[in-house]
């Protein structure tokens, strides 16, 4: 059992923390497996299928805090007028995204709807650019937070009045987010692509408070993020997959690198496992499973914390979990069949 200043020191730690990767900003550590929160671009840009759905849940800090950080989401996107615009199409999509952080259900809740075009260059790149627009609502619980001036020494005790005052307990805005990307496929058994997002570009103020004290800004600063990542098959039965993201907030930055394997079961590609690791810079090492059946992908990670914060959280930092299911539309729609990247089916 955590003594309370114990707690206090966990807490203060996970705060600085959480706002040192990207000013508290939603993320995963599967980003390649929530595309529309990492790159509206990506809106449509599925090299081998038409459409796909997905989900993702979150769930750090469980070791340490009683309530702990929750974050899910709901996507979906799709290729529209394949068959009405030349060597191009549009991509359409949505994402809702919920997070709940810490004890004072600090809740956010934020709906983004994306477009996205993609031109094919030649017949082995594809270029493309995106925008989304979104509704954002914040609010929190004050009667669960503990406030400094409520500390005896021993304990945190509510029925201390605090001189905390905030003038509302939620908030709404708008907030938008663009980028591109970039893939190369020169040949079956090679897939490359890279892209790059601005997000928060309108800088929304985002403030339980009226106004500004001296010297403090409300308004969300832009971030940036960049991604790579390959796709190279060795053989029949093995597909490479070597990543990399990188992003950067008010100062703040967060850098990831790994790979993962797919592996022929089933020896038509119906059936694959899949195994991978990552590596947050001086943060967590992510390791990653999952399964691949038909158009279905589940994947789970788990971010083990090899931080300062580990000798609290006995390295035991966040799991998470991604299912996504994808596939092609019928014949009379403009379907296409083939795949942009490696598979295991020719």
């Amino acid at each position: 059992m955590l003594n309370p200043m114990k707690k206090l020191i966990i807490l203060s730690a996970c705060s600085a923390i959480a706002f040192s990767i990207n000013a508290q900003d939603l993320h995963f550590s599967q980003w390649f497996n929530s595309p529309l929160t990492t790159n509206p671009a990506n809106t449509g840009f599925i090299p081998d299928a038409d459409y796909r759905l997905g989900a993702n849940y979150r769930n750090q800090w469980s070791s340490v805090m009683s309530v702990p950080y929750q974050t899910m989401s709901i996507f979906g996107d799709a290729q529209v007028f394949r068959s009405r615009i030349q060597s191009g199409w549009l991509g359409l999509g949505g994402v809702i995204l919920h997070d709940v952080a810490g004890s004072g259900s600090l809740t956010t809740t934020r709906v983004y709807g994306s477009i996205a075009y993609h031109q094919m260059l030649g017949y082995s790149s594809l270029l493309t650019a995106g925008f989304n627009v979104g509704w954002v609502n914040k609010n929190i619980n004050r009667s669960d937070l503990k406030f400094p001036d409520q500390f005896d020494g021993k304990f945190f005790d509510n029925s201390i009045p605090s001189n905390v005052y905030m003038d509302r307990n939620s908030i709404n805005y708008f907030d938008m987010q663009v980028g591109m990307n970039y893939a190369y496929f020169p040949n079956s058994k090679t897939y490359v692509n890279a892209g790059f997002s601005v997000q928060h570009i309108n800088q929304a103020r985002e403030s339980f408070f009226k106004s500004d004290p001296p010297g403090f800004d409300s308004r969300i600063p832009a971030r940036y993020i960049g991604f790579m990542n390959g796709s190279f098959k060795v053989n029949n039965l093995v597909i490479l997959n070597p990543m990399g993201y990188y992003t950067n907030q008010a100062g703040s930055s967060e850098l990831v690198g790994g790979l993962n394997l797919q592996y022929n079961l089933s020896g038509d590609g119906e059936q694959q496992l899949v195994g991978g690791l990552y590596y947050r810079l001086g943060d967590a090492v992510i390791p990653m499973v999952g399964f691949i059946y038909k158009n279905i992908r589940l994947m789970f990670t788990y971010d083990v914390t090899t931080s300062s914060l580990s000798k609290y959280n006995g390295n035991r930092g966040a799991w998470e979990f991604a299912l996504i299911q994808q596939g092609f539309y019928t014949q009379y729609n403009g379907n296409r069949h083939e795949s942009l990247c490696p598979d295991f089916k020719r």
